[in-house]
């Protein structure tokens, strides 16, 4: 009877519980690359006092087809975008006009931006003296990734090109701390 007994407790064991959890890997989803990708066109036009008389400046971005397309890690396209520039005197007649690519920016941007990066957009910043100034950047498409950039444009048509170094970001708090 003992050894009945035995038996009846052996088949009656428990079970050892884990607290793994056992689970199957998700499969990564592949993005398959779409078409390639185009920013919106942008115009904006701004009347400024500059050397004593009234200028109007006109900023346009256009996607450029005729440039190559720019591929991020991923596989997808983006097509690259032209900036043009022009400064019109209150007489209609143009003092400057000029096509902006990537490639005009090639010198002041780190490596992997010029295969990589597209021109992203040019802003009019300010009159400084005899020069107009802009904010230009170059950016990895559809990232917060910039090289951010200053355009002089002086009153003989000559154009200046420099990093920006410096960030507009003057809180109250830090105007208070300059003091």
């Amino acid at each position: 009877m003992i050894a009945a007994g035995a038996m009846g407790l052996g088949g009656c064991k428990e079970k050892k519980q884990s607290d793994d959890i056992i689970t199957t890997k998700p499969e990564q989803e592949t993005r398959k690359p779409s078409a390639p990708v185009r920013m919106q066109e942008y115009r904006n036009s701004v009347e400024v006092d500059w050397v004593g008389r009234k200028y109007t400046v006109e900023i346009s971005r256009t996607p450029a087809d005729s440039l190559p397309n720019v591929k991020d890690d991923g596989g997808q396209l983006f097509v690259d975008n032209v900036i043009a520039v022009r400064i019109v005197r209150s007489d209609g007649s143009v003092f400057f006009s000029k096509k902006f690519t990537k490639l005009s920016f090639e010198g002041y941007l780190p490596e992997g931006y010029v295969k990589k990066g597209i021109l992203e957009g040019m802003v009019f910043d300010k009159v400084d003296g005899s020069k107009l100034e802009f904010a230009a950047s170059v950016c990895y498409p559809q990232t917060d990734e910039y090289v951010p950039l200053e355009v002089g444009i002086d009153n003989f048509g000559n154009i200046s090109i420099e990093r920006d170094e410096e960030l507009d970001t003057h809180s109250e708090t830090s105007l208070l701390n300059e003091e």
